[in-house]
């Protein structure tokens, strides 16, 4: 079975297993995380349909990602995961699905669900088999540790990295993870990999994001483009936040519900040109 080795471990997370399970521990106990590590429900998740998560290292955006994390352990347990992220790198195709074998992180491997993406890729024209849109992206990878640490390799993944991210890519890649876990009976969960405004001033980003929760609050597809184009909002996310959106919608989903909001600032105290962070549950 090929392996994806990680690509960003010793530098967005810590390279060990013992260091890594500490610092995503002190994302959780952080006084912008949750404040205490949960206890994780065994049972399929119910209510919970989509989650969208910070993607920065995990000394800036852990605390918040925390928050998104505690909740799905509350919930309960998905079988599937299928995580969208954007492309950073350029690398790839305008929508890469990771095609077969595993991705390895400090804390083990976690098998890709053939069968997912055979589906996915059926009902997605503009989606490609492709590896290598995934091999330097980070987007995806550093949500894997957070969920290694709860369920270790006991679920499947479906990573997608978008470079493409307009309105009719997001509805159709949307559309066609409804219709795979629909139609495949599926205990799933789908994770938007996200960061919202990058390099502004605090005040300035806190304006602009809260426009950007408050559409995807409301399930608001075309209000979340809107946000992006006309404020505008440097979001790296929004297509793959958007197919979440469209894809939860379809499953039931009534509204997003915000669980954290903060800045790089926040963290560091440099309020002069910060990244936000929102942790977002989307709930039936």
């Amino acid at each position: 079975m090929s392996v994806r080795p990680p690509a960003v471990a010793g530098a967005f997370y810590s390279g060990t297993e013992k260091g890594l399970r500490r610092q995503i521990e002190w994302c959780f106990r952080h006084e912008l995380g949750p404040g205490e590590l949960p206890e994780p429900v065994d049972r399929p998740l119910e209510k919970l349909v989509a989650l969208v998560c910070p993607h920065a290292g995990y000394m800036y955006s852990g605390p918040v990602a925390a928050h998104a994390y505690a909740r799905l352990a509350k919930e309960g347990k998905p079988d599937v995961v299928i995580l969208l992220g954007p492309n950073h790198t350029g690398f790839g195709r305008s929508v890469a699905v990771y095609p077969r074998g595993a991705w390895r992180t400090p804390l083990g491997d976690v098998e890709v669900d053939e069968r997912v993406v055979q589906a996915i890729l059926e009902r997605a024209a503009i989606a490609s088999d492709d590896e290598a849109a995934h091999a330097y992206e980070h987007s995806i990878e550093v949500q894997l540790p957070f969920l290694q640490y709860f369920y270790g390799s006991g679920f499947r993944i479906v990573p997608i990295c978008m470079m493409f991210q307009d309105l009719r890519t997001s509805t159709e890649v949307g559309q066609a993870i409804a219709d795979a876990i629909r139609e495949l009976g599926l205990n799933a969960l789908v994770i938007a990999s996200t960061d919202l405004t990058h390099y502004e001033p605090h005040e300035v980003a806190v304006r602009k994001d809260s426009e950007v929760i408050k559409a995807i609050e409301a399930l608001d597809v075309s209000g979340l483009y809107r946000a992006v184009e006309e404020l505008p909002v440097s979001m790296c996310g929004y297509g793959p936040t958007a197919a979440a959106m469209v894809a939860a919608r379809e499953l039931g989903a009534t509204r997003g519900e915000l669980l954290k909001y903060a800045t790089s600032g926040d963290i560091t105290g440099d309020r002069s040109a910060v990244v936000g962070y929102a942790a977002i549950a989307i709930v039936r």
